[in-house]
């Protein structure tokens, strides 16, 4: 008898005890879940986008002429120091003349005979005149004669006088007349002259030296090669790098509220972060094809630095860096992560955790950067809520905040 009933106790016990197990394991447990405080302090408002760096002043040396662009001696490299109006930056000399087609060089060859039968008529031409001037100078002396021993009258002498006058000149003339024809043959000459018979002329021309129009460093050599370049074409450009200024292609929509002397965090460059300060939104904006191929509508936006040089000294022409120019920005200001945040209808809204469970809270929030927003309603300083809630986090869901090893 006392063995049965010890036998049903010690069955209820399991009985109550598999009871107790299968309640435990039937109820819910907490969800683990990352808990941030809401609490006041400083807040800014910026926009973030890529920018590069540039020399203020660029001056780009080009060629006075066509012609040839020789290689200095010593070379010049990139980053090499010149000093204005001594450094010579290129040389050039005048280009060999280029080939002509066949029909071009027939008519040369043509108009070069011209020009030899249009010298054989010149020098004829002075022949003819030059005989005639030994004749009225014959003329004259006979005329000179006669009026001093009185037989000649005064007008023969006056026209032998005149007809000696005329074919010296004539004969002047037509002499100028041979210098004409000889120079155009010359011309013509040269013209169908072959580029290996003037290259080969020494002394074909007195070079060209171009100086550095200002002092600071070699940034890019243009033309690199001895060669033939147009009148005007780039050969180097030169800068000071002491001199930069950062050059940004922002939004349009994000360049509208940007406004000259907002304060800039300029960082990404593989330094320090710097300050700097937006000197200048362009009037105007253009269209650039962003990696994805979209067409975006874009400002160009100039900023200064604010630090010292020798805190970006390591920072040449055409760095990359990032910048944060600051919109709106506040010393106290209530903030809720932006992690914590979801859409709720036409509102935020968010998990505040309350006795353990998530009560979901409409919020109403103002300025929003990467990382916080300002909370204008809905929550308190002290107030916890969950940060990147999952779709198992319900409205009275219990959870509880995740360990962290």
């Amino acid at each position: 008898m006392r063995t049965n009933r010890m036998k049903q106790i010690l069955g209820l016990a399991v009985l109550a005890m598999l009871a107790a197990g299968a309640v435990w394991f039937a109820w819910p447990q907490p969800i683990a879940v990352d808990i941030a405080l809401i609490a006041r302090g400083p807040m800014e408002v910026s926009i973030e986008d890529e920018a590069r760096t540039r020399v203020r002043h660029i001056y780009t040396v080009s060629a006075p002429i066509a012609g040839k662009v020789l290689r200095i001696s010593p070379p010049l490299h990139v980053g090499d120091e010149v000093t204005a109006d001594e450094t010579v930056v290129a040389l050039m000399e005048p280009a060999v003349p280029s080939f002509h087609d066949a029909r071009t060089h027939e008519e040369l060859q043509a108009v070069l005979a011209a020009a030899d039968a249009a010298m054989r008529l010149a020098e004829a031409e002075i022949r003819r005149i030059d005989a005639a001037l030994r004749f009225a100078r014959a003329d004259l002396q006979r005329a000179s004669a006669l009026a001093r021993s009185g037989a000649g009258s005064r007008k023969a002498l006056d026209q032998a006088t005149l007809d000696v006058d005329a074919n010296e000149a004539a004969l002047a003339s037509a002499k100028a007349e041979l210098e004409v024809r000889r120079n155009e043959r010359a011309s013509v000459a040269a013209r169908l002259s072959e580029p290996t018979d003037a290259s080969s002329r020494p002394n074909r021309g007195c070079c060209i030296r171009l100086k550095a129009p200002v002092t600071g460093r070699v940034l890019r050599i243009i033309q690199e090669s001895e060669g033939v370049v147009p009148a005007g074409a780039s050969l180097i450009e030169i800068g000071d790098p002491r001199d930069l200024e950062i050059v940004a292609d922002l939004l349009s929509t994000d360049a509208v509220r940007i406004q000259p002397g907002s304060s800039v965090q300029i960082d990404g460059w593989g330094g320090s972060p710097v300050r700097g300060r937006v000197a200048r939104v362009d009037p105007a904006g253009f269209v650039k094809v962003s990696a994805l191929g979209i067409e975006e509508q874009r400002v160009r936006t100039t900023i200064d630095f604010v630090d010292p040089p020798e805190k970006w000294s390591s920072l040449g022409h055409d760095y990359r860096v990032i910048v944060h120019v600051a919109i709106w920005n506040a010393g106290d200001v209530l903030t809720v992560p932006v992690a914590a945040l979801f859409r709720k209808g036409e509102n935020w809204a968010v998990f505040a955790v309350r006795d353990g469970r998530a009560r979901i809270t409409v919020v109403e929030v103002g300025q929003r950067n990467g990382q916080v927003a300002e909370v204008q309603s809905g929550l308190a300083a002290g107030d916890r809520v969950v940060l990147h809630p999952s779709d198992r986090i319900m409205d009275g869901v219990t959870v509880a905040e995740r360990e962290i090893r």
